[in-house]
């Protein structure tokens, strides 16, 4: 992710951000890493896109993304999986879906 003027701290984080794959979840949403986009516009995204973000969890994910070079933003059913993917792709993003 490109740099911003704030430092960012490492997330310390409020919830566990896994996937109870026992949940019935059907797919995935990954978004992989890229230098062309700030925290800010990221976080932006998926608080637009993604169902019950908040920009704290959205943090923790861009964080991850950035320093792991891809982190899973969303699991559920697999229409739910594209339509989010295809929305944060229009924005940018480099996702796929599993």
């Amino acid at each position: 992710m490109a740099g911003t003027n704030v430092p960012f701290a490492p997330p310390v984080p409020a919830e566990i951000t896994g996937v109870d794959t026992s949940a019935g979840v059907d797919a995935r949403v990954i978004v992989f890493n890229c230098e062309c986009h700030t925290y800010e516009q990221v976080i932006a995204l998926f608080c637009q896109y993604i169902p019950g973000m908040n920009s704290a969890k959205a943090f923790e994910l861009a964080w991850k993304i950035d320093h792991d070079g891809e982190a899973i933003v969303f699991a559920g059913t697999l229409a739910e999986a594209e339509e989010i993917a295809a929305k944060l792709g229009g924005g940018g993003l480099r996702v796929a879906v599993q």
